[in-house]
C-alpha cells in the first residue's frame, strides 16, 4: 500500500483546471465504467458530505448496494471510496491502482499525466462497476463545470450550497461560483438545489432552463422545517436527525427529495418508518461530531461552514453551557478572516489557535494576536481531564486538522 500511495501522493498539485480531455480519454480507455449505474452527483460550497450521509442511510436502508466517492478522507484515504459505508479494502485499492497505472501508459501516447484526484477518482469508479452497486452518490472535488467527475452524467445533480470560497479557481461573485456549481447539470435529467442567494438562484434556473432540466428548489418545492418534511413525494412528520446543527435540516431535504425523486423514477416502495431510522442514525465524521461527552469536532473550514458552527455554538451557550474553541488551519485558507469572525460573534468565547503536523498549517508567526497553543494534543489532554458537565470544546478548521485531531482521540 505505501508503495500505492507514494505514487498517488507523487502527484499532488497538478493543475485540476486543464480541462476534461485527459480524464474524458481515461475513462474511455478503462471501457467507461461510469455508465454502469445510476449516479447522484453532488457538489456545494458546504453539505455536501452530511447531505451524502444522509442519503446513503435512506438507500442503504431500503436495500440498496450504494457506493460513495467523498473527499477529503478524515481517517484514510479508503474512506473516499466506500459501499454501503465501508471503505475499499487495501487489496481491492492496490490491485485497482495498477490496473489504472497500467492504463495511464496508454493515455500517455495523447496526454499528460493524471492528477491525485484524477487517479482516485477513476480507481472509484472502475471499483463501484466491478462490486455492481445499485446506485453511486459521486462528490464533486471542487466546482462543477470543469470537475474531474464531470466525466459522467448523474440522474440528478445536487447543489446544496453556494458561497464564496475556492475564488482563485471558481470566481469572485455568486454568478460565476453558480455557473460552476451548476455545471453538473445534464440534458433533461433533475436537479435538487438548495434555497440559495437570489443571483446564484437566477443562474441555476437559467442553465437548468437552456438544458431542459427539471429542477427543484428547497423552499419552493419541497422543505424541512422543525422535524416536517413536505414534497409534492411526501409528506413526513416530527422527524429526527442524527447530524446535529439546525442547519441539518437543510441538508436533510436535500437528501430527501433526491432520494424520493430516484425511487419514485424507478417505482420503487418508500418505508415511513425506515426513512425515519435512517435519518436519526446518520453520522457524518468530523462534522459536529461530538467524539466524547465534551469535544465537539467540526471541520468548519471556511467562513460560510464556520457560520454554521457558529450558531451551533451560541446555541450551546443559550442553554447553559461553557464553550471553548480550538482552532487550527493553513496558511493557503483565509484564516484571519475566519479568526476575525470567530471573536466578533462570540466575542466571550476563549479561542485558542495551534499548528498541527500537515504541511502548510499555521505556524508561530502567523498566531501573533491570539492565544497559541504549542500541543494541541497536551491541550486537549488538559482539557479533557478537567471538564465540568457544562464545559464544551470545539475543535475547529482544516478538515486535514480534525483528521489529526480525530486519530488522536478515537487512537485509529
Amino acid at each position: 500500500m505505501f508503495e500505492v500511495e507514494k505514487w498517488l501522493h507523487s502527484r499532488i498539485g497538478l493543475n485540476f483546471r486543464s480541462g476534461l480531455g485527459r480524464m474524458q480519454r481515461a475513462v474511455d480507455l478503462l471501457g467507461n465504467p461510469e455508465q454502469a449505474y445510476p449516479i447522484i452527483h453532488v457538489t456545494g460550497t458546504n453539505g455536501k458530505g452530511s447531505t451524502i450521509a444522509f442519503m446513503r442511510e435512506l438507500f442503504v436502508s431500503h436495500g440498496k448496494k450504494v457506493g460513495t466517492f467523498t473527499s477529503p478522507h478524515i481517517v484514510s484515504i479508503h474512506d473516499r471510496i466506500c459501499i454501503n459505508g465501508q471503505p475499499i479494502s487495501d487489496a481491492d485499492f492496490i490491485r485497482l491502482a495498477n490496473q489504472v497505472k497500467e492504463m495511464e501508459q496508454r493515455l500517455l501516447e495523447t496526454h499528460d499525466q493524471l492528477s491525485f484526484f484524477e487517479l482516485l477518482t477513476v480507481i472509484a469508479l472502475l471499483y463501484f462497476k466491478e462490486q455492481g452497486v445499485d446506485l453511486v452518490l459521486l462528490e464533486v472535488g471542487i466546482g462543477g463545470l470543469l470537475d474531474t467527475t464531470n466525466v459522467v452524467t448523474g440522474e440528478i445533480a445536487v447543489i446544496t450550497s453556494i458561497g464564496l470560497d475556492h475564488q482563485e479557481t471558481l470566481g469572485n461573485s455568486l454568478e460565476e461560483i453558480a455557473e460552476q456549481k451548476a455545471g453538473i447539470f445534464k440534458p433533461e435529467r433533475a436537479a435538487v438545489i438548495a434555497n440559495l442567494a437570489p443571483e446564484a438562484q437566477f443562474v441555476c434556473q437559467k442553465i437548468a432552463e437552456d438544458l431542459d432540466v427539471t429542477l427543484y428548489q428547497a423552499d419552493r418545492d419541497f422543505s424541512f422545517k422543525s422535524g416536517d418534511f413536505s414534497s409534492s413525494l411526501a409528506d413526513l412528520t416530527q422527524l429526527k436527525l442524527g447530524l446535529e446543527g439546525s442547519y441539518q435540516e437543510e441538508n436533510a431535504a436535500l437528501a430527501l427529495q433526491a432520494f424520493l425523486l430516484f425511487m419514485t423514477a424507478r417505482g420503487e416502495k418508500v418505508n415511513e418508518e425506515v426513512v425515519r431510522c435512517a435519518l436519526k442514525t446518520t453520522n457524518w465524521a468530523g462534522r459536529l461530531e461530538a467524539v466524547t461527552e465534551h469535544i465537539y469536532l467540526d471541520g468548519a473550514h471556511n467562513l460560510p461552514a464556520l457560520e454554521r458552527l457558529v450558531e451551533f455554538i451560541q446555541e450551546k451557550i443559550q442553554q447553559g453551557y461553557h464553550p471553548q474553541i480550538l482552532f487550527g488551519a493553513l496558511k493557503r485558507k483565509d484564516y484571519s478572516g475566519m479568526l476575525t469572525y470567530l471573536t466578533d460573534h462570540l466575542p466571550d468565547t476563549a479561542l485558542y489557535v495551534t499548528s498541527f503536523d500537515y504541511q502548510g498549517s499555521l505556524e508561530e508567526q502567523d498566531l501573533s494576536g491570539y492565544h497559541r497553543v504549542a500541543s494541541y494534543r497536551d491541550f486537549i489532554d488538559n482539557f479533557d481531564s478537567s471538564a465540568g458537565e457544562k464545559d464544551l470544546l470545539f475543535v475547529t478548521g482544516s478538515l486535514y486538522f480534525i483528521s489529526e485531531v480525530r486519530a488522536y482521540l478515537v487512537n485509529v
